[in-house]
């Protein structure tokens, strides 16, 4: 992770580490990035395409939900379709209400998942709750499976919260009922984390969750978590809304904690538009840590709004497209050019920061603006190398892109990699 002391803290915070299948999260691991399937599981072959689409955009983990029999029956065939794919991403189980009984009955299920999901609140009432958590806790532990006891205020278990908000009653200056439903939050993952290693499940083994729909809350959540253990922390905004609005209170909040060191592993939930891409949530995840400078997926490309000098909407086109077609190639890039997901490409509009910016960028083009010249000069490494005329200025320039990788990042065969199309997301 780099350090960038001028602007605070980020140096994470010291956390167990916790394996899930071969991705670690948690210490000195790279911060992970997960996403979640919205097929109906019981959809074998709708359920297999989308985890392997969501594992080739870059998700490191994926869970699915596990609501049913039909569910978790098909839990096993999903794991074999795709390992014979070649995507061994591993999978994770998010049970509410009836985990105990699913596990119970479908074994086959626990042991093809690499992590249970469970929500305290949607555990069990009374009496039961004790009982059905031990469960599957027993569980977990029976196959060394770890856990997520996640944690959300639309579900926190009412009996904890009224508990709460009656001892606060009695206080002499009572808190505010927002306050004492982020407390109960926080005790509730941590009582459930206690139980559930006096259960005989490794400290090693549980990652928590407090996931809230606020910005500020969830920041207030995860601050008070982490000054009070050493678990894992999996961060969220939940129900973070559709769109921009959804992108940019996730990446405001996440942000915010992940720049004093808090969170292991992220996941950035939003709500597809309709016949909006599943994956669109697992590359704003990515782009929320490579943009923070803590981790690099693909290269960035640097490009400008536009403004009077720039009528011409050519430089945008080409952004876009050479944006696209990085991403496109990273899968088959990732494995055998080592470095080039830190590549960084500019595409200016006009001579104003154009040329500038082209020099600090590893490969850039300036574009002639409105009334300029039309030419394109490019720079490679900080040196004018070559300038572009004509129609097909944008082939050339991907021709110049596709040419400095090779050269830069000369190709590295790794068998392991061959036969683990996906690995290279671990």
């Amino acid at each position: 992770m780099k350090c960038y002391p001028e602007y605070g803290p980020t140096v994470r915070r010291t956390s167990a580490q916790v394996r899930v299948g071969h991705v670690t999260i948690g210490g000195d691991a790279p911060i992970v990035v997960q996403s979640m399937t919205n097929t109906d599981t019981a959809n074998v072959a709708a359920t297999v395409d989308q985890v392997a689409a969501l594992a080739r955009a870059g998700s490191e983990i994926v869970r699915i939900t596990v609501n049913d029999a039909d569910a978790a029956a098909a839990v096993p065939l999903i794991r074999e379709r795709l390992d014979a794919m070649g995507v061994n991403v591993p999978l994770v189980g998010d049970f509410h209400f009836n985990g105990h009984r699913l596990l119970a009955q479908h074994p086959a299920c626990a042991e093809a998942l690499a992590k249970l999901r469970i929500n305290p609140g949607n555990v069990g009432r009374g009496s039961r709750r004790d009982d059905q958590f031990a469960t599957m806790i027993e569980f977990a532990c029976r196959y060394d499976r770890p856990v997520r006891i996640g944690v959300n205020w639309g579900s926190l278990d009412p009996e904890l919260l009224a508990r709460m908000m009656d001892e606060n009653a009695r206080q002499p200056q009572p808190d505010d009922a927002p306050v004492v439903t982020r407390k109960a939050l926080v005790a509730s993952a941590l009582e459930s984390a206690r139980q559930a290693e006096r259960l005989g499940l490794a400290h090693d083994r549980i990652v928590l969750s407090c996931k809230v729909s606020g910005v500020q809350d969830l920041i207030a959540v995860y601050r008070d978590l982490a000054q009070r253990g050493d678990f894992a922390l999996h961060l969220g905004l939940t129900e973070a809304g559709m769109g921009s609005k959804g992108i940019v209170a996730s990446s405001v909040a996440l942000a915010v904690l992940l720049q004093e060191g808090i969170g292991d592993t992220i996941r950035v939930s939003l709500t597809p538009e309709p016949g909006g891409d599943r994956t669109r949530e697992v590359v704003v995840a990515q782009e929320i840590l490579q943009t923070m400078g803590l981790r690099s997926f693909t290269p960035l490309v640097i490009a400008c709004p536009g403004c009077g000098r720039t009528t011409s909407t050519y430089f945008q086109e080409l952004a876009d497209r050479i944006q696209s077609w990085l991403r496109a190639q990273m899968p088959s890039w990732r494995g055998r050019h080592a470095g080039v997901e830190n590549m960084r490409v500019a595409v200016m509009g006009c001579v104003v920061n154009g040329p500038g910016e082209s020099k600090h960028a590893n490969v850039g083009i300036s574009l002639p603006g409105s009334g300029e010249n039309p030419v394109a000069p490019v720079y490679v490494d900080g040196v004018k190398t070559v300038t572009l005329k004509g129609d097909n200025i944008a082939a050339e320039f991907q021709r110049l892109v596709e040419e400095y990788v090779v050269a830069k990042y000369p190709a590295q065969v790794d068998a392991s990699r061959e036969k683990r199309p996906d690995a290279a997301h671990a």
